[in-house]
């Protein structure tokens, strides 16, 4: 009975660490889409063109929250973490840009399949976006990710307690630490 309980308990706990995790990405993809949308209906107001797309930021920062967990739990992006740590942010930064492109292609293809269009129909749709406005989602990625990752690896070697009390608990002055 106490082995069903602690494996009960382990379970639940996984779930609660996965929750959090998914909602510590949606949260910061959201406040990053937010901005890059908001920057681009700013852009746009002056040559009179609405733009209202906050609803398919919230809806991609989900989706894309979600392919991160994916990827982490299959282990994309684990080669270089015994290196410094801007190796291993940059190199996750890459892995899951590159990830971030493969569900972008797969969400065309997909949608091209439902609306009857075929392969070739979901292939004209991504690239009918233009490729000004596919270089400019990859840089805002990468962008978004450099810092998300650093974050993250942080977190990672120091424990993510003891950053979470870094950003989020009140610290007495002290002398600052000397390099």
């Amino acid at each position: 009975m106490a082995v069903e309980k602690e494996k009960q308990r382990g379970w639940k706990q996984k779930i609660v660490y996965e929750m959090t995790e998914y909602w510590i990405n949606l949260v910061y993809l959201a406040v990053v889409f937010f901005t890059f949308t908001s920057y681009r209906r700013l852009i746009l107001a002056e040559h009179q063109v609405g733009y209202l797309h906050y609803g398919i930021a919230v809806i991609e920062a989900a989706v894309l929250a979600k392919v991160i967990l994916i990827g982490e739990a299959a282990g994309a992006g684990r080669k270089y973490e015994n290196r410094p740590l801007i190796i291993p942010a940059l190199y996750k930064t890459i892995v899951f840009a590159i990830w971030v492109v493969v569900f972008k292609v797969l969400e065309h293809v997909i949608g091209g399949l439902v609306r009857g269009k075929g392969l070739a129909g979901g292939f004209h749709d991504l690239i009918s976006e233009g490729w000004y406005e596919i270089l400019a989602n990859a840089l805002v990625m990468i962008s978004a990710f450099v810092s998300f990752f650093a974050i993250k690896e942080l977190g990672r070697v120091m424990g993510r307690e003891r950053l979470r009390a870094l950003f989020f608990r009140r610290r007495e002055l002290g002398p600052v630490d000397e390099f």
